[in-house]
């Protein structure tokens, strides 16, 4: 029970620092922009870099210096480095993609719904094909999981304001939002079950995979997009101190989530549950923080928070009725030889 508790609250560590992750990094996005023709243009390659630099201190520098003081249970591998490496390459994807969307007009109080409704299905089905545990998935897991999709979609439909924010977008805005949506859908409903195998090549290690998924951060989200902006420089500032402030809280929310998801897996959770979860919570967290932000509570259809009780319902149900994924039974031994006989 004490595990499961300190699983719980893991799982509601990284709901919460990922939901307030979308508006605060459209805060930074936006703070870090300029006016062109008398149009804000919101920056794209600066945020992604803030988010690369606070992933790279929280989840490099602070792991290695705690590694080499005080050291850890677990190992270096091969095998786990690249799973973890991996894990954090589709991490840093899919904060690329949700910064695209805002690049293209998105508003975090859709685009993050809609993301948190498609990575669950990602993750489950992903979790499922690497486990082979197809066999184990009952009618009321697929359920829960149809009820977390659909809670996400009457969240976005009946948003505050919703009509208005979609009335911004053009066909071409609104189909490349969809695009970089379903780009971090699948980015991040993939992060979990490829981190979940790195921690345990690792032997259960929590701070050796934390460090890789920084490392997998540095590369494409600060080494990256400098490289980009020497070749082709783009509008924005880094002297805004409000942008940058931002930008680096987004990275910071990001990368002590992903801290949250490795100790929910070191106190025994599972991807196929543990992810779905978080993706169920986040969308509470992000829509209401986002309305916090807007001051636009009054405006809210009972519909709304109707939608967040079906995701909280589903999430529920996901973790009920998750396949467990039980452990192989043990190969008999093999009996002795029988002894031979003298002649």
């Amino acid at each position: 029970m004490k595990g499961m508790l300190a699983v719980l609250l893991s799982i509601a560590l990284t709901a919460i620092c990922w939901g307030v992750y979308g508006p605060v990094l459209h805060e930074g996005q936006h703070g870090m922009g300029a006016m062109i023709n008398g149009q804000h243009v919101s920056s794209m390659w600066r945020p992604f870099t803030c988010v690369g630099l606070a992933y790279f201190v929280i989840a490099v520098v602070v792991p290695a210096v705690l590694l080499r003081s005080r050291g850890e249970a677990g190992k270096w591998t091969v095998t786990g480095t690249i799973w973890s490496l991996a894990a954090g390459v589709a991490g840093a994807l899919g904060a690329l993609g949700i910064i695209m969307a805002f690049k293209n007009q998105g508003n975090p109080i859709y685009v993050m719904p809609l993301v948190f409704g498609g990575a669950p299905v990602v993750n489950t089905f992903f979790t499922m094909y690497l486990n082979r545990s197809y066999k184990e998935a009952g009618p009321l897991f697929f359920a829960g999981l149809i009820l977390v999709v659909t809670g996400a979609v009457v969240v976005l439909v009946f948003k505050p304001g919703s009509a208005r924010a979609s009335a911004e977008l053009t066909p071409t805005q609104l189909m490349q939002v969809a695009s970089w949506v379903t780009v971090t859908a699948l980015s991040w409903g993939v992060y979990g079950p490829v981190l979940h195998k790195g921690q345990t090549a690792m032997q259960g290690s929590r701070l050796r995979p934390l460090v890789c998924v920084g490392l997998a951060y540095f590369l494409i989200a600060v080494i990256l997009p400098l490289s980009v902006m020497a070749a082709t420089p783009e509008p924005g500032t880094w002297t805004n101190i409000s942008g940058t402030a931002w930008s680096l809280a987004g990275g910071a929310a990001g990368a002590i989530g992903a801290l949250g998801i490795i100790l929910a897996f070191n106190f025994g959770g599972k991807p196929v549950y543990v992810m779905p979860l978080v993706f169920g919570g986040a969308p509470v967290v992000n829509t209401l923080t986002t309305m916090l932000t807007k001051g636009n509570f009054n405006s809210v259809n009972p519909v709304f928070y109707a939608g967040l009780i079906i995701v909280a319902v589903g999430a529920v149900t996901v973790l009920i009725f998750a396949p467990k994924g039980g452990h192989k039974p043990a190969p008999a031994p093999t009996p002795p030889p029988e002894p031979v006989a003298a002649h």
